[in-house]
């Protein structure tokens, strides 16, 4: 189907009753950007065969400067995709998610003046990609499609008037019963979704300051899509598309995943897909797997999504020791086949809490995780529904557990995602959590596990061999780089492998499968116990002496191999 037939039918599914010249005209803005385009077209599904490292450029290494100075670091660990955390111009309330201007960068990021010019600012960022592009790292970043800050230009005229021509460029009314079937997502630190200004309310599903887009006026869905091809002429390989589920709102109903939202991606995916094809739409969607599914339509939505739901599974697997957890989240039951060409993004961490809405997490659940993992009062975040600490912390700076941890994490399917720090054991930063409360006025948990990095002490840390830094650097330098070499687990099904003590029982501490993809078969194995086990493992032979990542296999004299506590062993097979 021609561009022009796909989006006219997009546009009469959302707007019904404005002309098809608005379209028109627009088209041709997408035919210009096309032209002006310098880049060839991405592998398909690139994105499959990746290990992304999400960073605040300034908090990894204050500006962009800093950041390529550390580009030979990243590529060393084996990462070979940036997901940049908001970069764009912010007053920071959100940690730039609140965003001002999509069209510009924040200069402090840049290591410019405010005074420098526009061609200035984006010849470094220009640079940067470059640098970048020259070690075969692809570099995304996030955009708030949902939401802008209240300093963006259009609320600013939206709020001066009725009549303004921005006014329905965001939801006002008068009546703040509208929509109350909307949940209030962030709990106990935002009491309603409107906030009052002068006469009226306008409506927000996050912060007060981050006033609600208003879909239903297709100009702002026109807006939206030229700022993903500003930043496409740029360079930029692809975008997190922030809070995707909240874009389309209607009286009756929560406001979440409705129909017309997934029309609106459609239309995103449409434009991207011409303009430079297999550009990455991930989804940002805090949703059951079988809602954030439907966000990759007929693989004609999004690229890719995170899959929230088998985080807190993870972690509910290592406090149990029980592999249950995991298979269960993962099973097609809970987690629906999605398209050839889709992808799950999975992580341990990131710049969040670790989250547990009962939007995707059971109240039992819930509890069990937040009991086993929240080890201070502090952590809490969102009165019970998440925790707000670094990984290492979770796992009481426990090397082995941590490592483990990524080992789950890098085998099971999907596109693995590394929090910057956490790679050498970053710690929870109390300071800069404090120093953040001062300057938001929030009493914002989060900010715990951001924080800047000061090299200088990582770098002697990681020289040090018997430091927590350098037991997990070492640990997840050699999985990341050891699959990088294997597209099974980028591509490749899972087949679950249950493995039996000598007396034929079932060993449920062992988290075990096969990964597998044309010539390739990988069996992993993941002792989620404190103890040793040793079990019968029927496709090895005593012959087999080391797995993948170099680690010894040894067997005992009833030829079971030896399992020690909270190991891990790749074995190719």
């Amino acid at each position: 189907m021609q561009l022009f037939d796909l989006l006219s039918k997009y546009w009469s599914e959302l707007y019904p009753d404005y002309p098809l010249s608005m379209l028109e005209k627009f088209i041709n803005e997408i035919e210009d950007t096309k032209h002006k385009l310098q880049f060839e077209s991405h592998q398909p599904e690139w994105y499959k065969d990746i290990v992304v490292y999400s960073l605040y450029v300034d908090l990894f290494n204050k500006d962009f400067s800093g950041l390529k100075n550390k580009l030979d670091y990243l590529h060393d660990l084996g990462v070979n995709c940036l997901w940049l955390l908001p970069i764009l111009d912010s007053p920071m309330k959100d940690a730039g998610f609140d965003i001002r201007n999509y069209d510009k960068i924040r200069t402090d990021l840049l290591g410019l003046s405010e005074e420098s010019s526009v061609e200035e600012q984006r010849k470094v960022f220009r640079d940067f990609l470059a640098e970048a592009h020259s070690r075969k790292i692809k570099v995304i970043f996030d955009i708030a499609i949902n939401h802008t800050s209240e300093e963006h230009p259009w609320f600013q005229e939206s709020r001066r008037s009725p009549d303004n021509p921005y006014r329905d460029y965001y939801i006002w009314s008068k009546d703040k019963n509208r929509y109350k079937d909307a949940r209030i997502i962030f709990k106990g630190l935002c009491e309603s979704n409107w906030e009052k200004d002068g006469e009226w309310y306008f409506f927000h599903r996050f912060f007060e300051f981050q006033p609600d887009l208003n879909y239903r006026n297709p100009r702002v869905l026109l807006e939206m899509t030229r700022n993903f091809l500003f930043w496409l002429i740029q360079g930029v390989d692809g975008f997190r598309a922030d809070a995707i589920p909240y874009l389309w709102k209607e009286e009756g109903t929560d406001c979440e995943n409705l129909p017309k939202t997934h029309t609106v991606v459609k239309f995103f995916r449409a434009v991207l897909d011409y303009v430079r094809p297999h550009t990455l739409l991930l989804a940002e969607a805090c949703q059951k797997p079988y809602e954030v599914v439907k966000y990759f339509g007929n693989g004609d939505e999004c690229n890719a999504g995170y899959h929230f739901p088998l985080m807190p599974q993870m972690f509910k697997s290592l406090a149990s020791q029980s592999k249950k957890p995991v298979e269960s989240i993962l099973s097609t039951s809970v987690t629906p086949v999605i398209p050839d060409t889709a992808q799950w993004f999975t992580f341990l961490r990131c710049h969040d809490e670790l989250s547990l809405e009962l939007v995707y997490v059971s109240e039992e659940d819930r509890k069990y995780i937040h009991e086993n993992y929240c080890h201070k009062p502090e952590w809490n975040f969102r009165l019970g529904q998440g925790i707000s600490a670094r990984l290492s912390e979770l796992f009481d700076r426990n090397p082995q557990k941590i490592a483990l941890a990524y080992s789950i994490m890098l085998t099971l399917p999907g596109t693995p995602i590394i929090y910057y720090g956490d790679e050498f054991g970053k710690l929870n930063d109390e300071e800069y959590y404090k120093e953040m409360i001062k300057l938001t006025g929030k009493d914002d948990t989060r900010f715990l596990v951001r924080g800047k990095i000061d090299w200088e002490m990582v770098e002697k840390e990681l020289q040090n061999p018997d430091s927590l830094s350098s037991h997990v650097f070492c640990q997840v330098k050699k999985m990341v780089n050891t699959r990088n070499q294997f597209k099974c687990f980028g591509r490749g099904g899972i087949e679950w492998v249950d493995m039996f003590d000598k007396d034929g029982n079932k060993i449920p501490e062992v988290l075990s499968y096969i990964r597998n993809c044309k010539n390739e078969k990988v069996l992993v194995l993941n002792n989620l116990s404190e103890k040793e086990i040793s079990t019968d493992v029927d496709i090895l032979t005593k012959n087999t002496r080391k797995d993948m990542l170099g680690r010894n296999i040894t067997f005992d004299k009833k030829n079971q191999m030896v399992i020690k506590p909270c190991a891990y062993y790749w074995i190719s097979i």
